[in-house]
This record gives structure tokens, C-alpha cells and sequence, in this order.
């Protein structure tokens, strides 16, 4: 559940921004009214832009994990809060915070060689061309499904499952639910074949069949690696990213409505 941010009633501010002129408008006007500081003395990361720029700051600031309220200057903006100029220090320190753990990715080419990343929304295997990909999956070491024929499949943290995972028709997990959902994408064989939840512990293996002919890549949030023969997947619960949201609009009642909505 969210917590109060704990931040002070004056925090010190970063102001970042995407490449979109409206987000880099805001940016200079934020700065400007309120001062900004380098990211490295920040209390706060101040995040304008879409829910991908919300992803990019997170993975920017790995080894520091300061706390980011994002604002939206972008599109679909769930992890964003609405943008508004006004009282800015307050709504920072009256937030609530949410905690999310990544999954971490290890995929191996058809050479050998081992790339690794963090995904903090879901890792995803594609189909790299017209040829459906065929994927063995193992979970914690035992094969639960020799054979998926599909355009793909994923693995989604709780924070992730209202972005592709929804798309692909996985659920909406709440954040402290402590599950994962593995979901197939356009499966052909086995039809019927929904997914499953998994206990946030589990290991996920992947297996691609047939490489040559039906090549695959894995991507880890915006980290692809293409022609993949193999892919590991587990959530990372040594790493905390806390995103800040404003009160009465916790992540928690964003997930709440999503599954509500029409």
C-alpha cells in the first residue's frame, strides 16, 4: 500500500523532461519558478513527459533510486500525475509513494554470448519475422509447456500489467500482490492457452525452438536483444524504485479504476 513520501516540505528538485516541446516548455518554467538542482543533490526527481520518460528516468537513476514524481507532458501519462504548476513543493511532499521491484533479464544469442537488463514494466519475447516463434517454458527448473506457438510471450511486474501485459489480454495485478503474470501473446498452439500468475519468486525460462528458422528477440522494457536462443527472467527484489503519486491518486486506485473502466 502507498506510503506518505516522507520528503521535506521544501525538497530539493530535479526537473527532467522528454524530448517534446510542451515537456521542455514545462521544464524551463518549473525551473525557473521553483529552482532546480542536479540530479545527484536531489531529494526528488521531477519527471515531465510520458510514461516512457517515467521508465528512462527510473533506469537513469539506478544507482542513486531517488524518489520521481512525474508530471504529464506526454501521452497516456497512468504513471504520470496530471500537470499542474501550482504548489508543487506541497504536492511533492504530501504524495504517496509507490515501490516497485524490477525483473531482471538475462538473454544468451544464438553465439553464446549473455546480455542482461532490468525491466521495470515486463520483459517480452517477439517474433522477429513473419514466421510465428515457437518457445519451450520452464518455471523454477520444471518445463510447464514443451511447445507455445505464438507471436510472443511476457513476463509482467505488477507495475507493468496495465501497459503491454493488458494489451496482450494479461491481468491487472495490484502492486502488492507479490505475483507475476506470464502471458502469451496471439498464442496459436495451445489455443486455449491464457497465461498464468506466478509467485513473485519464480524463475522463468524461455527456450526458443527452431532459432534459425523462427528467430526471436527479447526486449527488457527499451533494452532489445535479437536472435536469441535462451531467456531468464526473475524480479529483482534487491532493487526498490519508489514512483510518487498525489494523494487520493495512489497507484493502487489507478489500478483499481483501470479494471472498472469502460
Amino acid at each position: 500500500m502507498s506510503e506518505l513520501s516522507g520528503l521535506p516540505s521544501s525538497p530539493a528538485m530535479a526537473f527532467t523532461a522528454s524530448d517534446r516541446p510542451e515537456a521542455q516548455f514545462s521544464r524551463a518554467r518549473l525551473a525557473k519558478r521553483y529552482g532546480s538542482v542536479p540530479v545527484e543533490e536531489a531529494d526528488v526527481i521531477v519527471a515531465l513527459g510520458g510514461d516512457g520518460f517515467m521508465l528512462e528516468t527510473l533506469h537513469a537513476d539506478l544507482r542513486r533510486r531517488t524518489p520521481v514524481y512525474g508530471m504529464n507532458r506526454g501521452s497516456v501519462g497512468f504513471l504520470m500525475n496530471d500537470y499542474d504548476e501550482d504548489d508543487l513543493p506541497a504536492r511533492i511532499a504530501a504524495a504517496g509513494q509507490a515501490v516497485i521491484h524490477p525483473l531482471q533479464m538475462d538473454a544468451w544469442n544464438e553465439a553464446g554470448e549473455v546480455t542482461s537488463g532490468l525491466a521495470i514494466n515486463e520483459v517480452s519475447l517477439l517474433r522477429q519475422t513473419r514466421q510465428s516463434a515457437k518457445l519451450r517454458i520452464s518455471v523454477d527448473g520444471k518445463v510447464r509447456l514443451d511447445e507455445l506457438t505464438c507471436d510472443g510471450c511476457l513476463v509482467a511486474t505488477p507495475a507493468g500489467s496495465t501497459a503491454y501485459n493488458l494489451s496482450a489480454h494479461g491481468p491487472i495485478i495490484p502492486l502488492d500482490a507479490k505475483v507475476l503474470a506470464l502471458t502469451p501473446i496471439s498464442a496459436f498452439r495451445p489455443r486455449r492457452w491464457r497465461g498464468a500468475l506466478l509467485p513473485h519468486q519464480a524463475k522463468v525460462t524461455f527456450e526458443v525452438l527452431e532459432p534459425e528458422k523462427r528467430p526471436v528477440s527479447a526486449v527488457a522494457d527499451s533494452l532489445e536483444v535479437r536472435r536469441i536462443s535462451r531467456v531468464d527472467v526473475h524480479e529483482r527484489r534487491d532493487v526498490a524504485l519508489t514512483m510518487l503519486f498525489d494523494a487520493g491518486r495512489s497507484f493502487e486506485e489507478r489500478v483499481l479504476s483501470e479494471q472498472f473502466a469502460s
